[in-house]
C-alpha cells in the first residue's frame, strides 16, 4: 500500500484579522456587508466569501 500524504492545513486566528499601529487597531480582512461588522470574510485566490451566510464576491479576471 502507498503511504497516505498528510494534508497541510493553514489555520488562521482572530489575531491575524487585525493590525496594531501604535495605539490604533485596524482591520486587515474585509467584513461581510450582509452580516455587518464583526464577521470577517475569508480571502481566497479568486474570491472573498463569508463563512456565516455564504455571501461571495468574485474578483475580476485580468
Amino acid at each position: 500500500m502507498a503511504a497516505k500524504k498528510e494534508a497541510k492545513s493553514k489555520t488562521s486566528s482572530k489575531k491575524d484579522a487585525y493590525k496594531v499601529d501604535g495605539d490604533a487597531l485596524t482591520r486587515t480582512k474585509p467584513t461581510c456587508p450582509k452580516c455587518g461588522p464583526g464577521v470577517f470574510m475569508a480571502t481566497h485566490k479568486d474570491r472573498v466569501s463569508c463563512g456565516k451566510c455564504g455571501y461571495t464576491e468574485f474578483s475580476k479576471k485580468q
